[in-house]
């Protein structure tokens, strides 16, 4: 991210100082490097603006999100994907802690708990370590494991449907049907990538200097009790596969409903369940103003980068001559530049889907807009949760793992472009 980030800027200027070089002061308008100057200072007050906006309906989401939690649906989605993960991962014992600490990183990634989700999946990975014999070589589970998570297992993007609720859009949920398609085949290849590459990388041990990082762990263990029956989990799967053409086919119609009906869903869940509902939200609700504001810096550095790239003229260059080409598989080159960043940086990408929605000449709800708020909600930022989970154990050959992310992410590309271009293409 810090060459990236340093790169548009630095983009930016180059662009703008050649094109000051060449411009006549008696010329009409400010100059190029005016222009740039502008864009800068405008870009700076437009973040600030575009995160405050965001806090309230972050503050909504997550303080649902939080009366579900204490309500025990996130143990609820584990002990229903429990069966398929001890299929999954045939290495990993059913008992042992990683595979409670897996079910509960999954389950709270599909409900958009990211907070929550990334110590579940950094203990896994400490546990999956206890059961590797060759430290420092990532094992197949962690291979398989982190290709999961790459692929972004999402049912409710609640971060891009917050970021289209700010911007105006006139139907911020539409692209939960796009989503699940997207996040549906990035995942499914993903696992099959994982399995069929792990044949063709050798495990072999990798030295780590005699400091072993799982033999210091705690022995307390993570557990969500008994699976649910197979057939259960069989049939939720397959609910979940029929809900993908049927979100498709009357997404227009049920979308309406959707921001509503999660709202009445969970607070009946929690008071079925006996949480005290207001209490929980607003403790839940107070967790997402704070985030609204912690993104603020991120969204400057991102949205000023990208303010400069756009006013210098550089984007415009980088559009006419890789547009033609991408633009005729349903991919122009905003999009492209969007799906590139994404595996890279989360807050970048977040920064850049900002910068596209609030551009009136693409907005929310065109096709850009709907294809870039897909990319964002159904993919994952890869080489951050590469760094982070093996960095927690000290893994240094991760094998096969960034081939099987990556043939991930760009199947969810694929089936980004391809389902946005049948419902939404002009």
């Amino acid at each position: 991210m810090n060459l990236f980030f340093f790169a548009l800027v630095a983009l930016a200027f180059g662009v703008s100082a050649v094109r000051e070089w060449g411009w006549v002061s008696a010329a009409a308008g400010d100059s190029p490097m005016q222009v740039l100057t502008n864009g800068m200072v405008e870009a700076a007050n437009g973040s600030v603006t575009l995160s405050l906006g965001m806090v309230g309906v972050m503050a909504l989401f997550l303080g649902l999100m939080k009366v579900a939690e204490e309500g025990g649906l996130l143990t609820v989605l584990a002990r229903l994907i429990r069966p398929l993960m001890v299929r999954l991962f045939p290495d990993v014992p059913p008992d042992h802690p990683a595979m409670g600490a897996m079910i509960l990183n999954l389950s709270a990634n599909a409900l958009g708990l990211g907070n929550a989700a990334t110590p579940f999946g950094i203990r896994a990975m400490k546990e999956l370590e206890r059961l590797n014999p060759f430290p420092g070589t990532a094992t197949n589970a962690m291979a398989l494991f982190l290709a999961i998570n790459t692929s972004s297992v999402t049912l409710v993007p609640t971060s891009v449907i917050a970021l289209r609720a700010s911007v105006g859009s006139s139907d911020p949920a539409a692209i939960l049907s796009t989503t699940l398609f997207a996040t549906f085949f990035s995942t499914s290849v993903a696992i099959l990538a994982a399995k069929g590459l792990q044949r063709f990388w050798r495990i072999a041990p990798v030295s780590d200097g005699g400091e072993h990082t799982a033999a210091a762990l705690p022995e307390e263990g993570v557990t969500v009790g008994a699976g649910y029956p197979l057939w259960v989990s069989i049939l939720a799967l397959v609910g979940l596969i029929v809900l993908i053409p049927v979100t498709i086919l009357y997404g227009r119609t049920i979308s309406p409903w959707v921001l509503p009906a999660l709202m009445t869903g969970m607070l009946a869940f929690g008071v079925v369940r006996g949480v005290r509902v207001y209490e929980v939200f607003v403790e839940g609700a107070r967790e997402g103003f704070e985030v609204g504001v912690r993104i603020i810096p991120y969204l400057v550095a991102i949205l000023v980068a990208v303010g400069m790239f756009k006013a210098s003229g550089a984007l415009g260059y980088f559009t006419a001559l890789v547009g033609p080409w991408t633009a005729a598989v349903g991919l122009p080159a905003d999009a492209l530049t969007m799906a590139i960043l994404r595996p890279l940086s989360g807050s970048g990408a977040q920064g850049y889907l900002a910068s596209l929605l609030q551009n009136p000449a693409i907005g929310p709800d065109g096709y850009i807009g709907m294809l870039t708020s897909t990319l964002q909600g159904s993919s994952e930022t890869t080489f951050y949760i590469l760094a982070v989970y093996y960095g927690a154990i000290r893994i240094r050959r991760i094998r096969h793992t960034l081939a099987a992310a990556l043939l991930g992410d760009l199947s969810g590309v694929v089936a980004a472009v391809f389902i946005c271009s049948w419902l939404y293409a002009p």
